[in-house]
């Protein structure tokens, strides 16, 4: 019997698995769609023949042929009309999902011909082209023509006439109605960011996707797995010929987009069971918020404004206008208050995200480089912000770089899209990933007499798309400052965080990952709280003269931080008590980051537009002043004005003095001639 099944020819050893009616209907499908290509899982290759697969893992070349001949046999015996059809062109065997994973890293010259699985992320894609697959040429000197299989890089000419009173050795001509082409495309892929070993650069391997229903399917930005054969290739270059040194790409077989969601992180029963039980209890923000950056005392709330970032809003997605659904937030601090410790740490526990510093970041890095390709033309290469699609992109010192990068990220913060058009590309990505910023106030540290504007130099159309703002202050006080140091010693001590994180990182992610399939809705009572507010908000604008205090672009952010409570606690109804905290934590940002210093209200004008409202009001007083002079006169002396100014209005003459520099830097005065004034 053993004898047996050793002579039984591998192509039986496939039919057998055709047989069955899962693979019959496939088989008959394929009639249906015109498709020449058959898809088998893996598994079922395993449960029905374990030698099979073995043989298909460590010989893919010689079995695939194999498994392309048994499916072309079985689809003559159940479509016999459609195989006569496809007979030239056959019929190709994909193999989908091979239970192990091969790392990009690990692969080396001992997989060089054995099919493998790899995965990660398309960092660039070709546009698609055809490739001859059988060449025909014509000999100029009897006409006879002449078939030639064509493999590997270069079109291969035929050695010798094949008419046998010609035999000519040379002088070949190509015909091409005759010879037959197939689409082709080659993609690059990287390792996922997050799964980067620290401080290694991540590898990238070239895949090569040949066939119609291989190619365009996977743009830059997806998540794939491909399933393919790994090949070497020689560089070679004119009259040295081929190098010693060989590079691996993958000969692409089958091909698959993971799903974007970062909800594709596979969660067991157990840890579903886990997850379940966190939820139930009532404490579960705090325990979040304590398992966020456990090295790094305090900041509570800037942590729980983290785990609002981490769960995130619903986005809504309107006939006429998307509402994003992600938080944008910003950290302004002195030196040394852990900012970057906390925007590291974020990347570890978030399904996806990418950590990224604002020094050593261009808006080609940020957004999509176009490059030209090897085989001529030009491909879009994804940046950090694509790359981080559905997941976090945490950009440190976002001060430093330069003004012309920092314009990339606006479109990306408000419409979630990357527009590019460079080099013949105009193309949009998706970049639908929530930013968490830090900068370093312009004067080395935060001055509480200036706005937020002033401290940094940040332009306002930035500040502006940020939901939530946060100063980190260096203010010694006894009590703190002890317990503080006591922490940081103990840390150093230990060697471990003096409190270990309630929720493990690793469970936290998946925490993460489940939450984000729930949508939360509001409740009429939510609905009520946020309403209340922002209206109590709103009136205390409403007498002459006061600052506005919020506007429509707050209330949406209000919306935000609730529903993303509400998914911290698994839940779908967004109640009160998520409407209170969203409240709570908004009036604080508004507190640190929105408040006039002069008059002490809350100005959002200051994050809108850079200048509080009661300079506004003084600049336009000076303004207007200047123009009624200007009527009398024609110019205004400088010292005139001054002296009106201080005596006719309240102002000082040093407050006088800086406001006319600040019209003059702004270009709304201008100076004809020395100690003179006049309007632009």
């Amino acid at each position: 019997m053993t004898e047996e099944i050793v002579m039984d020819k591998p192509e039986e050893r496939f039919q057998i698995i055709l047989k069955s009616d899962k693979y019959r209907e496939r088989i008959s499908q394929m009639a249906l769609n015109g498709s020449t290509s058959l898809v088998i899982d893996f598994e079922d290759i395993l449960i029905a023949d374990s030698k099979l697969a073995e043989e298909l893992l460590e010989n893919p070349d010689e079995y695939l042929e194999y498994g392309n001949q048994a499916a072309f046999d079985q689809l003559q015996i159940q479509e016999p009309e459609y195989a006569e059809r496809i007979r030239d062109e056959g019929v190709t065997v994909r193999i989908r999902g091979i239970p192990y994973v091969t790392p990009l890293r690990e692969l080396s010259s001992r997989h060089i011909g054995k099919l493998v699985m790899i995965e990660g992320i398309v960092i660039r894609a070709t546009t698609v082209r055809p490739l001859v697959t059988k060449a025909v040429f014509r000999c100029r000197r009897c006409d006879q023509l002449i078939e030639v299989p064509q493999t590997g890089t270069y079109l291969t000419s035929p050695s010798k006439c094949t008419n046998p009173d010609c035999k000519a050795t040379g002088g070949f001509e190509f015909v091409q109605e005759e010879s037959e082409f197939i689409d082709s495309q080659e993609i690059r892929i990287q390792e996922y960011p997050e799964e980067l070993p620290p401080g290694q650069t991540p590898r990238s391997l070239n895949i090569q996707l040949v066939g119609r229903d291989l190619v365009d399917v996977a743009q830059p930005g997806d998540r794939v797995y491909v399933v393919g054969i790994v090949r070497a290739e020689a560089k070679s270059y004119p009259r040295s010929g081929k190098l010693r040194a060989f590079g691996l790409y993958l000969d692409a077989n089958y091909i698959d987009t993971r799903s974007k969601e970062p909800e594709a992180i596979e969660i067991t029963p157990e840890e579903e069971r886990k997850i379940l039980e966190i939820a139930k209890d009532p404490n579960v923000h705090d325990k979040i918020i304590r398992s966020i950056a456990p090295s790094i005392y305090g900041y509570e709330h800037i942590k729980e404004a983290i785990m609002y970032l981490l769960f995130g809003g619903v986005p809504k997605h309107l006939p006429d206008i998307n509402i994003r659904g992600e938080l944008n937030i910003l950290l302004v601090g002195d030196p040394g208050t852990a900012k970057s410790q906390l925007l590291r740490y974020v990347p570890k526990i978030a399904p996806r995200g990418l950590y990224t510093s604002g020094r050593g970041t261009t808006a080609a890095g940020l957004t999509a480089a176009v490059l030209p390709s090897s085989s001529g033309g030009m491909t879009l290469e994804a940046g950090a912000l694509v790359l981080a699609d559905r997941g976090i992109a945490c950009i440190d010192e976002i001060d430093k770089m330069r003004p012309e990068d920092r314009v990339a990220i606006h479109e990306a913060m408000e419409q979630h899209t990357i527009s590019i058009a460079k080099g013949g590309i105009v193309a949009t990505l998706n970049a639908r990933a929530a930013i968490l910023a830090a900068a370093n106030p312009a004067l080395g540290r935060y001055d509480p007499y200036r706005t937020v504007a002033e401290n940094i130099s940040l332009p306002v159309t930035i500040l502006s798309r940020f939901d939530l703002i946060f100063v980190l202050r260096d203010v010694p006080e006894k009590d703190r400052d002890s317990r503080m140091s006591e922490h940081i010693l103990e840390l150093h001590r230990r060697r471990a965080p003096p409190a270990e994180p309630e929720i493990p990182p690793d469970l936290l992610r998946k925490y993460i990952a489940y939450a984000r399939s729930i949508n939360p809705v509001l409740t009429p009572e939510a609905m009520e709280k946020l309403k209340e507010f922002y209206m109590e908000m709103r009136s205390a604008s409403e007498a002459e003269g006061s600052p506005i205090a919020i506007t429509a672009r707050q209330l949406e952010s209000l919306v935000r931080i609730s529903e993303a409570r509400a998914r911290a606690a698994l839940r779908d109804r967004v109640l009160p008590e998520d409407a209170e905290h969203a409240i709570a934590i908004m009036r604080r940002s508004l507190e640190e980051a929105g408040i006039d210093v002069s008059s002490h209200k809350i100005d959002i004008d200051i994050i809108m537009t850079g200048k509080p409202k009661s300079l506004q009001d003084k600049l336009r007083l000076v303004l207007n002043v200047l123009v009624d002079m200007e009527r009398d006169t024609g110019v205004v002396k400088r010292s005139e004005l001054i002296e009106k100014l201080t005596t006719e209005y309240d102002l000082t003459r040093t407050e006088v003095e800086r406001l006319i520099g600040q019209l003059i830097r702004e270009g709304t005065i201008y100076e004809p001639r020395n100690g003179y004034l006049k309007k632009t």
